[in-house]
């Protein structure tokens, strides 16, 4: 049984899902668990970024790029080993998240018979355009199908990811300055 839902400073209610991906893998929660909050495993099959989570609400939550340098920061706002995470998930770009809000990414870790269904929801602040979600819609089937193959394969997908130029162009758009 898992315990109650603890939450951290963040209103909930005003995150909108933009994008949901769900994917079965042959692993069991605590290894699907262990492989999204741990540096180890992520840099496998998240393409060289590791994943450092402090497993508690108000945790410090960081994706640092494989050049060590911080990529994402948040905060852990719900933590029921091993079947939800929720963490803020702030790009370090110049006045990104000013612009374009906060995001959360929720983990749900649910077993199916010998396999795990994880479902991974994207939600935004406030309402994104379809060029900007382009990057996330590009990025996250990679990573997830990447995870996949790592937890039941023990290797990563060789997937050529191309830079998201659809959210690029928008962004430069915007007057943010992107990388």
């Amino acid at each position: 049984m898992t315990e109650p839902k603890e939450t951290h400073a963040v209103d909930l209610a005003h995150f909108k899902p933009e994008t949901v991906y769900t994917i079965y893998i042959a692993a069991t929660p605590e290894k699907v668990w262990r492989a999204l909050t741990s540096a180890e495993f992520s840099r496998q099959y998240f393409f060289g970024f590791a994943i450092e989570a402090e497993l508690k609400a108000g945790g410090a939550f960081i994706v640092r790029a494989p050049d060590g340098s911080e990529h994402i920061s948040g905060q852990v706002i719900v933590c029921e080993p091993p079947y939800r995470l929720t963490v803020t998930w702030d790009v370090n770009w110049p006045g990104l998240v000013d612009a374009l809000g906060r995001t959360l990414v929720t983990y749900e870790i649910e077993p199916a018979g010998d396999a795990v269904r994880l479902t991974m929801t994207e939600a935004h602040e406030r309402p994104l355009s379809d060029d900007i979600l382009s990057g996330g819609r590009q990025g996250w089937p990679a990573i997830l199908s990447s995870l996949k193959s790592v937890l039941e394969t023990g290797k990563p997908l060789a997937v050529k990811m191309t830079p998201p130029t659809r959210m690029l162009a928008a962004l430069k758009a915007m007057g943010i300055a992107v990388p």
